[in-house]
């Protein structure tokens, strides 16, 4: 079937008088296969055939519905005075409707004019057909009304004269109405990335709707991503393709985020850029669209910090961006940001998730000496603005306060604000959050509820990574599953830099915001599979899947920005073979997995390989090209110091792979006519500090003067990796335990394709503190070589102290011993490295990876078992060593 259905994404199948959504529970992790099924991303096609409901078939099967005869497509009605989000998503599924069948069909505005089936969208209580058709009997909705963008499809028997059946989307609100209708897109084959990706559409000569319903809505509410760091990638990109940063950019934004199931939106900000100021038509659109806008963490009340500076000469802003001797003017910017929101005329105002408190000028801390007391006014003060332009109490308006960087200091310093503000936690920048709601301490019932504001893209401390996608989903979702489990569900929202080429992972990011209760161990494991089926087809999706699992975990070695000749260590061996080391192997994992993608490349279709190139081939090329041009120069630079003529080859070497990394980069820029030009243009080689450098540079070569010829040079260079083992050193996965035991309703998981392999890590999270008298233990068995002590060391992912205590505690022992504690305690920070903690934390993120140990000494020759055990959330166990050495 191709990729017809899609992966349906956190989509549940529903009995129309029978619709509840799944409570989270202490054993959500281990239900059985049956409602994991029900619940996963799966195609309904592959996980019930085509006699589930609403699932799509291309041969009729008895009561289908058909959307595609003969090659002429089902017609789509909607009321007249409907939603313009309802709108535009009705005439985005007939483009894609032409896409499958070959020609759009018709838009009708009365089921009078149907001549057969057709498509009816509407929003519950806003659209007369639809309300005829509960008032009628002929469609039951129980529990819609009222949801936060749910949405049904049903289809309907005889819902009007002449029509024997229809598909009536219904939503709850407008957006519940655009989610239902998009999801029908994919359902026929159509991916969300059919625009920003050029995933080719697969033609349907005829495609048949099975009869029944289902529907859905979403657990997390604001569900979005951040464009930010676009300088010069997607802000040269978009002024070549639009003009600028405008309307015409932003409505291939919002189509995308809508279809993937997205609300909610930080535009971009950098290098001046000022949503609201830059064109007019910005909000407009949004608005229409059924996108909620905000700003980002620092930028209160819809105002971009460039309006600040970009208007002092017309008299709206003027003095210091200081709260202590300029409120005055910074309360009336700060008015004229909400007064721009509700000039839409109708009391409502252009629906706005709003961003309060205040950070330092151009995204910096504040001085030290500013008091939470200082804030707290400020938060005070701005909701004033905001009561006395809408004319509302303050807490009908949403509002967020980001606790990003050292603002979270301020929060567990004491200061609070109004309990309808939605407390945003962060990440450190680098994926790992930083602080959680912990129950007993910050009360899980607040008005506002929690979020978290994560990252896939980031500009500074201790290096900026914004080239390709170097985020693996296992990690992600680790992360954000502890977030929803520990109760932040109120916003969800994402750094993706130039959205692409982060494709990959934001599509997961809000595949999981949908319905984090969906996406257990066994989707997650699916997920890969899935989302390539869809990109791919069915043929080729766990090949490819293979591709991008792999790629993520050697992208998550090390960041590229983070690499060059020095960063892996070569062999030893320097006589007529040459040791490559660690460093070598790395680089022929690269080369396995090039020839693994470029076997798949051969059997694609000519109409498949832009996407291709843009989501698998270029990432996997790229990135392997730079390990190899930084192996030459690692040698280059080792057998120059020696006066070997084979440095030469190694000279040629980096120039011939500094030359690749600039054709690939041309190579993106001319697909697709050209259509993604300059979007590849972050400069990502030869970093010497954090910040980018100003152009790319190939490494520094040498070369000795020899007369071998090039050829016979060549020839010379033989290579090993082979590495000789250790006895008194064992390494195991963690994943490889050869016991696990339960206890406290908590027990040890694999969670796949999680750090350098799969890893292992305690479910359900956001649990509390356990001890080794609970039970909650893996076992590992061992043979030591020798009598004496051992050292246990423990490489784990480097995860933070979500509860802002002391670190995160796992217990180890060995046989029945006494059982050691040991403590991840890594302290994120943004600028300088204070203490030990925060040193460890920049080497921890540097390597993806923190280790720890405990030592054990009298220990005997033979057999022992290794036992760690659950004391605190949010450990990740990778790897555990064990060495006499």
């Amino acid at each position: 079937m191709g990729n017809i259905g899609g992966h349906c994404r956190g989509n549940v199948l529903v009995d129309t008088n029978s619709i509840s959504p799944v409570r989270p529970g202490p054993y959500r992790h281990l239900r059985t296969v049956a409602i994991a099924a029900l619940l996963s991303l799966a195609p309904v096609t592959a996980a019930w055939g085509c006699d589930a409901p609403i699932s799509t078939c291309t041969k009729a099967k008895p009561g289908s519905l058909p959307l595609i005869r003969g090659g002429q497509a089902v017609p789509v009605f909607i009321d007249v005075g409907a939603d313009p989000a309802v709108k535009h998503a009705a005439d985005d599924l007939r483009a894609d409707f032409g896409r499958v069948a070959g020609q759009a069909p018709a838009a009708l505005s009365s089921l009078a004019d149907a001549k057969g089936p057709v498509i009816i969208i509407g929003v519950l209580g806003s659209s007369p057909t639809i309300d005829g058709l509960v008032r009628d009997g002929k469609l039951t909705l129980d529990g819609l009304a009222g949801q936060w963008e749910g949405y049904r499809q049903v289809v309907v028997d005889r819902p009007a004269p002449g029509i024997a059946k229809a598909l009536v989307i219904v939503g709850s609100d407008r957006r519940g109405a655009v989610y239902g209708t998009y999801d029908l897109s994919e359902r026929i084959g159509v991916s969300p990335w059919v625009w920003w990706a050029d995933v080719p559409v697969v033609r349907q000569r005829d495609l048949y709707l099975m009869p029944g319903a289902r529907g859905d809505h979403p657990r997390v509410k604001y569900r979005g991503f951040f464009i930010n760091d676009e300088d010069p990638a997607f802000s040269g990109w978009a002024k070549a393709k639009f003009g600028g940063i405008n309307a015409d950019l932003y409505g291939h934004v919002f189509e995308l985020l809508l279809r993937l199931k997205g609300n909610y939106l930080w535009p971009a900000m950098w290098a001046p850029k000022a949503f609201n100021d830059d064109d007019p038509r910005n909000m407009v659109l949004a608005d229409e669209l059924g996108v909620v806008m905000g700003t980002s963490h620092h930028e209160p009340l819809t105002r971009a910090q460039h309006e600040w500076h970009r208007n002092k000469d017309k008299g709206i802003t003027g003095g210091r961006w200081d709260y202590a001797t300029n409120a005055d003017n910074l309360r009336a910017f700060w008015r004229g940001g909400i007064e721009r929101m509700m000039s839409k005329g109708d009391g409502k105002g252009y629906e706005t998730l709003l961003t309060v408190g205040m950070r330092g000028d151009g995204d910096e801390p504040m001085s030290e000496e500013t008091a939470t007391q200082m804030l707290e006014t400020i938060v005070a003060d701005q909701r004033k603005i905001i009561a006395a332009v809408t004319g509302k109490p303050p807490e009908q308006t949403p509002q967020l306060w980001a606790l990003y960087k050292e603002v979270q200091d301020y929060y567990d310093h004491g200061m609070r604000v109004p309990d309808d503000i939605t407390l945003l936690f962060a990440d450190d920048n680098w994926g790992q959050i930083r602080r959680l709601p912990v129950a007993g301490r910050d009360p899980l019932n607040r008005a506002g509820g929690y979020g978290v504001y994560y990252h896939f893209d980031y500009v500074g401390a201790p290096r900026n990574y914004k080239w390709l996608n170097t985020n693996q989903i296992s990690k992600t979702w680790q992360q954000m599953d502890l977030a929803y489990e520990s109760g932040a569900r109120s916003i969800w929202i994402v750094n993706v830099g130039d959205i692409k080429p982060v494709e990959y992972p934001l599509d997961f990011f809000l595949d999981m915001a949908w319905n984090p209760e969906a996406m257990t161990l066994d989707a997650l494991f699916k997920w890969p599979t899935r989302w390539s089926a869809q990109m791919f087809g069915d043929a080729l999706g766990a090949e490819i899947a293979q591709v991008m699992e792999t790629y993520a975990a050697y992208a998550s070695r090390r960041k590229p920005e983070l690499i060059d000749q020095d960063t892996f260590p070569l062999g030893e061996g320097m006589g007529p073979v040459l040791d490559g080391g660690p460093f070598g192997q790395m680089v022929e994992d690269w080369r396995i997995l090039v020839a693994k993608m470029e076997g798949i490349k051969a059997r694609l279709r000519p109409d498949q390989l832009d996407a291709y190139f843009q989501l698998v081939e270029h990432p996997v090329l790229a990135l392997s090209n730079l390990y190899e041009m930084y192996y030459a120069a690692a040698w280059n630079k080792r057998l120059m110091m020696r006066n070997d003529p084979r440095a030469d080859f190694f000279a040629n070497e980096v120039e011939r792979t500094f030359k690749r990394d600039a054709d690939l980069t041309a190579q993106y820029h001319s697909i697709n006519g050209g259509k993604w030009a300059g979007m590849m243009n972050q400069v990502h080689m030869s970093y010497v500090i954090w910040q980018t450098p100003t152009k790319q540079s190939m490494p520094s070569i040498s070369r000795v003067s020899a007369d071998t010829p090039p050829d016979r040079l060549a020839a010379q260079i033989k290579f090993t990796t082979e590495r000789k083992t250790d006895p008194a050193v064992i390494t195991l996965p963690a994943s490889k335990f050869d016991r696990s035991a339960a206890g406290k309703g908590l027990s040890w998981q694999v969670v796949p394709h999680l750090g350098r392999g799969d890893a292992v890590v305690a479910l359900p999270q956001g649990r509390a503190p356990t001890s080794p008298a609970d039970g909650v233990r893996l076992d590992y068995g061992v043979t030591l070589p020798a009598d004496g002590p051992a050292i246990v060391s423990l490489r784990l992912a480097p995860t933070l102290d979500t509860t802002g205590g002391q670190g995160i505690r796992i217990g180890v022992s060995i046989d029945d011993g006494p059982v050691q504690t040991v403590t991840s305690h890594l302290i994120p920070t943004p600028g300088a490295v204070n203490s030990p903690e925060q040193a460890a934390w920049v080497e921890a993120v540097k390597n993806h990876a923190h280790t720890v140990q405990a030592r054990f000494d009298g220990l005997k020759a033979g057999r022992h078992t290794v036992k760690l055990w659950r004391i605190d959330d949010n450990a990740v166990i990778e790897a555990l060593t064990i060495s006499q050495r």
